[in-house]
């Protein structure tokens, strides 16, 4: 059963961050230089620790500070070694009034 789970309001989240969604599972939610938004596993696959909270955002891209790996926020797909398995992606919906949606 999916669900529905309040991440931000559009404009909470500036082009180029990222932020984490609390629940179960934990979501990152990135904001790329365009604008359009996308949804994560929190968790760096290679090692335990938040992407939403703590990473680097390039674009699409994001990278781990622990141990550099990379991912592509629109798959989920790691980029780079240690990182060889990908991470979860979640579709983000935005409403009319601005409020951002991950569905779990």
């Amino acid at each position: 059963m999916q669900e529905r789970r309040f991440a931000c309001a559009s404009d909470e989240l500036e082009p180029g961050t990222s932020m984490t969604v609390p629940g179960d599972p934990p979501v990152a939610v990135f904001r790329n230089e365009a604008g359009d938004f996308f949804a994560t596993a929190d968790t760096c696959t290679h090692e335990d620790w938040s992407l939403g909270t703590d990473s680097d955002l390039d674009d699409e891209e994001v990278t781990c500070p622990l141990h550099m790996a990379r991912f592509d926020i629109r798959t989920g797909k790691p980029l780079c070694f240690p990182a060889t398995v990908a991470l979860a992606t979640f579709e983000v919906e935005v409403a009319a009034d601005g409020r951002v949606y991950v569905v779990v």
